[in-house]
């Protein structure tokens, strides 16, 4: 007897990721760490100067990291609240934070104890910034005012109470002294120049503004507000020019690559989204585990680190080229591929004596169920939940060969309520699938002519039945407008194409011949 040969299941192609140039460079990161903060993390800016610090604002205090310190190389925790945005000097030396006190404090790199304290807003301080000459901080609150501080003197200099709701985000020029950007919860981000006493140009976002970045060139400015990035071109006198929404939930976070071709958004949905500059189509996406708040690139793209919600600071390093090495390395030691053929193509010589062992058959639990001619157990089988949603092309073969024996009739028959129902949902959930459409209308018009007589006693399978009507019009609809826009194409084809003049067949013209009769 003919030892029994397991069901073939047909292997479908599947599209895989589009790997690019985007893939490549932004997926080269190390697994992130993850460190613990006392509190939602708020804030994390780099230091401009090496090695490139970076302070996280987290609850009631700053810590300083370095590159690769898991541990903080510097604390600040003379914060009688909540601290806010903390922020660098550009020469690495100082850093500002604001506090839900209204009080905003100056602190020494190298120092523990504030060197300023700078009072006058009546509520929590969200913006904080160094302007471009060092010697002025930019202050926002949620008073509705800003304000620019001279830090040698700790007097206030200009206020500006144009913002109607909190202001929770800006950015000083560092091109100009003068010039400073702010975001608020009104919906507007204004322009301001310290030499005039009003804004200068005012830009509806349409939401409440979280974050705003400023180019390199300073020509161009990204505001981050509800599920909306919005792109604005300053020279333009703050004309829109691109509005993105690719998050479903609130963008948090912003932030540009070394090289300014690529920006980064952070949003509560935990994804961080990377855009093309040019074209500012999303080129490549990151996951986390919780909602993001904050967002920061290291210098040259080095590290990325993100704080969310659930007080964790997530840390990605780029690998170096001696991780890249120690891979390859590890590759190398794997064992060869001539190790695992080795032997396999030896042919036995005439004198040898070949020693066979019975090759155990391991087979599937529906082909063991075909084995012993239970179809319908097989079918059952091959109907289960896992198989059903995971693994529909077990199921599918399965069918294929109870209908190539002649059997699947017998295997879809005498089922009850829920049995049927079962089968019916994968009818409809893979009915309009293209390669799995041949068999399963074979199926269907089984199941169609075997219960037709208990059709209006179930509720369940008359509404299932209705479903997989709708569905099979519907396909029929759609495949006869791709018809008809085949023809249009078609003919549209056919009138492009340069009309050639086909050349006649030449006509030979014989020379007549007469007969000469006998009169």
């Amino acid at each position: 007897m003919a030892s029994f040969k397991p069901t073939k299941i047909q292997v479908y192609p599947k599209l895989g990721e589009k790997v690019t140039q985007d893939t490549l460079y932004w997926k080269n990161y190390k697994a992130p760490v993850q460190i613990k903060e006392f509190g939602a993390v708020t804030s994390i800016d780099f230091s401009p100067v090496t090695p490139h610090n970076f302070a996280v604002t987290a609850f009631t205090r700053i810590h300083i990291y370095g590159p690769f310190s898991q541990e903080p190389v510097k604390s600040f925790t003379r914060f009688k609240d909540t601290a806010y945005c903390g922020r660098f000097r550009s020469d690495g030396q100082l850093l500002v934070a604001g506090c839900e006190d209204s009080v905003v404090r100056l602190f020494d790199v190298s120092g523990k104890v504030a060197l300023r304290l700078f009072k006058g807003h009546t509520k929590a301080v969200h913006l904080t910034d160094f302007t471009s000459d060092r010697y002025q901080i930019l202050t926002g609150s949620d008073d509705y005012t800003c304000r620019l501080w001279d830090i040698p003197n700790a007097t206030e200099l200009t206020t500006y109470r144009e913002h109607t709701d909190y202001i929770r985000c800006g950015v000083t020029s560092k091109l100009n002294r003068d010039l400073f950007i702010t975001g608020s919860y009104d919906h507007t981000v204004k322009l301001f120049d310290a030499r005039v006493e009003k804004s200068v140009i005012t830009m509806d976002h349409g939401q409440p503004v979280e974050s705003v970045l400023l180019y390199p060139s300073e020509g161009l400015l990204v505001s981050a507000g509800g599920r909306h990035v919005k792109v604005w071109d300053l020279l333009k006198g703050g004309q829109p020019l691109v509005s993105l929404k690719n998050h479903h939930k609130t963008v948090t976070s912003l932030a540009l690559s070394s090289n300014g071709q690529r920006l980064l958004s952070a949003s509560l949905d935990r994804h961080v989204k990377v855009y093309s500059t040019t074209n500012y189509k999303v080129v490549h996406n990151f996951d986390y585990a919780a909602s993001i708040l904050s967002l920061a690139l290291a210098p040259d793209d080095e590290s990325i680190v993100v704080g969310m919600t659930n007080s964790i600071l997530s840390i990605k390093h780029r690998k170096n080229q001696e991780d890249s090495k120690e891979i390859a390395g590890q590759q190398r030691r794997r064992p060869s591929y001539r190790v695992f053929v080795k032997g396999k193509n030896y042919v036995p010589k005439q004198d040898d004596y070949l020693v066979s062992k019975p090759v155990k058959e391991h087979l599937a639990k529906y082909d063991k169920q075909l084995r012993r001619f239970n179809v319908s157990k097989a079918l059952d089988t091959a109907l289960e939940t896992w198989i059903r949603f995971r693994k529909p092309e077990i199921t599918m073969a399965v069918i294929k060969e109870l209908d190539r024996r002649g059997t699947l009739k017998n295997a879809l028959a005498g089922r009850d309520e829920r049995g049927l129902s079962q089968l019916l949902n994968f009818l409809i959930g893979n009915f309009v699938d293209a390669r799995f459409t041949p068999v399963l209308v074979t199926a269907a018009e089984m199941i169609l002519d075997i219960y037709q007589s208990i059709i209006g006693q179930s509720p369940l399978v008359d509404r299932q039945l209705l479903r997989l009507q709708d569905l099979v019009e519907k396909e029929l609809d759609y495949q006869k407008e791709l018809l008809e826009v085949l023809g249009m194409l078609d003919t549209m084809f056919a009138s492009s194409l340069p009309r050639k003049e086909v050349p006649s067949p030449t006509v030979d013209h014989f020379p007549t011949c007469s007969l000469n009769t006998d009169s």
